[in-house]
């Protein structure tokens, strides 16, 4: 019964953020202002559609989709850098809320644990929104680059199981659920930045002794309410790109469904160190680019 209030729930958080998105745009165009995102009427490109189509079906594996999308982005010169954590976030809301749908469904985890820690990742990320939107691109750059690299190193660790994979428990209580409401909230709090929340998240849930799939609905739930909270403000600050979100979002979604339905076993070894490898040059270059320019003034958000 609780994880059918939860689904109904998310049902309702996906309606609310495409009316909220739509409302906003409609908004910003008879406003009139040429730097809000809104003003780019085009529609995505067939690369933005293949770049959501190909992170989305990744991230649906537990590849998580972020440090892919940077890497394409900047590869191909899709937005500029200061726009990418708020594109990540708008674009990759709606897939993820599809995934959330099909692993809440289909895993098993203790509905008390997983509304929870649901909760706290959502209570980070509206404290971490709120202060990376208004951030310059130097910053940006420094932040996102560092965050790269950190999930780079922990997805690593994960790879040579350095780091418990955890055992059959799928709830949590006393102590163990304190730190996992801690530990969810900090990763909700940094994932605006562009870190993403997936890979940490696995990381998380093993250390917390949990069976391994668990983290599927946990991490997937998590982000399926937190990106609309976090996207939101992104979206109200005019802080993202519209073009390119849609292409991820239109792109992300059927993929989305063709893994959910085809893919029946998660390990996917050589993926993960592709990550590991995209994720750690990204990370490093986005850091090079922030140390070799002065500090840029942040982009004035459109209405406040």
């Amino acid at each position: 019964m609780a994880l059918t209030v939860l689904l109904v729930v998310l049902a309702l958080v996906a309606a609310a953020f495409i009316a909220f998105w739509w409302a906003n745009i409609v908004k910003c165009r008879r406003a009139g202002d040429a730097r809000h995102p809104s003003r780019d009427a085009a529609p995505p490109t067939l690369l933005q559609c293949a770049i959501g189509a190909v992170t989305d079906f990744l991230d649906a594996l537990g590849v998580g989709s972020f440090a892919t999308t940077t890497a394409l982005f900047r590869a191909f010169r899709v937005v500029p850098d200061e726009l990418i954590p708020g594109t990540l976030n708008v674009g990759h809301t709606l897939p993820t809320i599809a995934q959330a749908f099909i692993f809440v469904a289909a895993i098993t985890v203790e509905p008390l644990t997983l509304i929870l820690m649901i909760l706290a990742a959502v209570a980070g990320s509206w404290l971490g929104a709120g202060i990376v939107s208004g951030w310059s691109r130097t910053r940006v750059r420094l932040v996102m680059g560092s965050a790269l690299i950190v999930a780079a190193f922990i997805t690593m660790l994960r790879q040579l199981q350095v780091l418990p994979k955890g055992a059959d428990t799928i709830g949590l209580e006393g102590f163990p659920l304190v730190l996992g409401l801690a530990g969810n909230f900090a990763l909700g709090a940094i994932m605006p930045m562009g870190i993403g929340l997936y890979a940490p998240c696995m990381v998380l849930v093993g250390l917390l002794g949990m069976n391994a799939k668990t983290a599927f609905p946990i991490m997937m739930g998590s982000c399926a309410f937190l990106m609309p909270v976090a996207s939101a403000r992104f979206v109200k600050n005019g802080a993202y790109s519209l073009r390119a979100a849609l292409g991820l979002a239109l792109g992300g979604i059927p993929a989305v469904l063709v893994a959910g339905l085809l893919v029946k076993e998660l390990p996917l070894t050589w993926v993960q160190w592709l990550v590991v490898v995209i994720a750690s040059l990204t990370g490093l270059m986005l850091i090079r680019r922030a140390l070799s320019r002065g500090e840029e003034p942040a982009p004035e958000p459109v209405f406040d």
